[in-house]
């Protein structure tokens, strides 16, 4: 599908955004009125009215025009000037960019919360959810509350794995932040957020310097520069929005998911169902026939969570046509060295570190100048690279979350490693090849 060229304009971005959150403050209103049929009828018309905002051709466009300008970007610098990649660095700490923010944001939080040390004590230890609400009996603790809630009102609907509406959000189990809040109290110095996000523009710029005044050097160099110039106007006013549309997403999902689980409440009470939990074994269609008839599905429920624990076992082929079928291949790839573990490059730069494998985000240990290597990241996992100095994923491409957070923060990235997680021991020291996409065991 092709989509319509786009103005290079920043306000196209902002009421892209703006109209978003008009619709889901509307959504958050309108559901809080509905119940029982009513309510899952409204879901599921809303879930319509989501496929076609999310593939709206002005949302698309803008999407495909900031990849399409980074494209333009790489093969032209490769061409003129024989760099590689160079739009990773020229899309450095660009705005709009709502995962990036995110994990930036709580640096801002570890920020309120480090003055204070009694409460940093008091986080140590805390398992209650509700800690935020008892934080008011220490010194500061009425402001730390205030930006804890903040930050779970911006990003508590998100969470690791957070596409399925079933995963636990940050906000229904806000301990989840706590150790990722209390590393960036140790690891970092006051205002290390701000210093990070100006950091990132001012190499973007720097870059952007850099390549302009070589490209006056060369033939036809002043048409070469207005060219390069507009395209990376594009990258920077643009290329922020391509996080959007999942935290689009996910906002409505917190909501379908609140909405859905108070309902389910209601049929645990009318012994319709054992417990809450239990419609997650259910097809939206089977929720709204078991809410109209009261019939109980407790066989198909039954039978579905045994499927899923055998299915929790398995392990996912990298690639499955529509028909079913498996490709498997390898990389091919010259001049590399003998023993590289070849994957994609999806953000540029060497790095040396101490690689770290994390299977769950929930029990990172990370240290300042760690190398993350794991399954896959998504937007839930934004927090921890505020920490890291490299990634590696098993899973993704170019313009997966996890390479385009990367490339914001500067982090060098290779991902579509087949078995990293088993390649690479806990603790080994690895060099991460981002520009060329290996990794190497040193």
């Amino acid at each position: 599908m092709s989509y319509p060229p786009i103005e290079n304009d920043p306000a196209i971005v902002a009421d892209l955004i703006k109209n978003s959150q008009t619709a889901i403050e509307k959504l958050k209103q309108d559901i809080q009125t509905k119940s029982g049929l009513a309510l899952i009828d409204s879901i599921l018309e809303d879930i319509g009215q989501l496929k076609k905002s999310v593939t709206a051709p002005q949302s698309m466009s803008v999407i495909m025009g900031a990849i399409n300008a980074s494209v333009w970007i790489n093969e032209k610098m490769k061409a003129w000037l024989g760099e590689k990649n160079v739009a990773d660095t020229l899309s450095l700490s660009a705005p709009n960019n709502v995962t990036s923010e995110m994990g930036l944001a709580l640096l801002d939080v570890a920020d309120v919360i480090r003055p204070y040390p009694e409460i940093i004590q008091y986080l140590e230890d805390v398992k209650d959810d509700n800690f935020p609400d008892e934080l008011i009996k220490f010194e500061g603790g009425r402001e730390v509350r205030d930006a804890i809630n903040t930050y779970l009102n911006n990003y508590g609907m998100r969470c690791a794995g957070e596409i399925d509406i079933t995963r636990t959000r940050w906000s229904e189990k806000p301990t989840t932040l706590i150790p990722l809040i209390l590393n960036n109290i140790k690891k970092f110095e006051p205002g290390e957020g701000k210093r990070k996000f100006e950091q990132g523009q001012q190499e973007a710029l720097k870059k952007e310097q850099e390549l302009l005044d070589k490209l006056r050097q060369l033939p036809d160099g002043g048409q070469k520069v207005k060219e390069t110039k507009r395209m990376i106007g594009t990258i920077r006013n643009l290329i922020g929005y391509r996080e959007y549309p999942k935290y689009d997403i996910v906002n409505r999902y917190f909501i379908y998911r609140q909405a859905l689980l108070k309902e389910a409440g209601q049929l645990v009470q009318a012994g319709v169902i054992r417990e809450k939990e239990d419609i997650y074994y259910l097809t939206m269609e089977e929720l709204r026939e078991m809410v109209r008839t009261s019939k109980p599905y407790h066989r198909i429920i039954s039978k579905r969570k045994d499927e899923y624990k055998s299915y929790k076992e398995l392990t996912p082929p990298r690639v499955i046509t529509s028909d079913g079928e498996i490709v498997t291949g390898e990389y091919k790839r010259g001049n590399l060295p003998p023993e590289a573990i070849v994957g994609l490059p999806v953000s540029s730069g060497v790095i040396e570190g101490r690689a770290r494998i994390i299977l769950n985000m929930e029990n990172a240990d990370l240290e300042d100048g760690d190398i993350l290597v794991t399954p896959y990241t998504d937007p839930g996992w934004t927090p921890l690279f505020v920490s890291i100095k490299g990634l590696v994923t098993e899973v993704g491409g170019s313009m997966t979350h996890g390479a385009v957070i990367a490339r914001e923060y500067g982090i060098p990235a290779v991902v579509g490693v087949e078995n990293a997680t088993t390649k690479i021991r806990d603790r080994q020291h690895i060099r991460v090849h981002g520009t060329e996409g290996y990794v190497e065991i040193l």
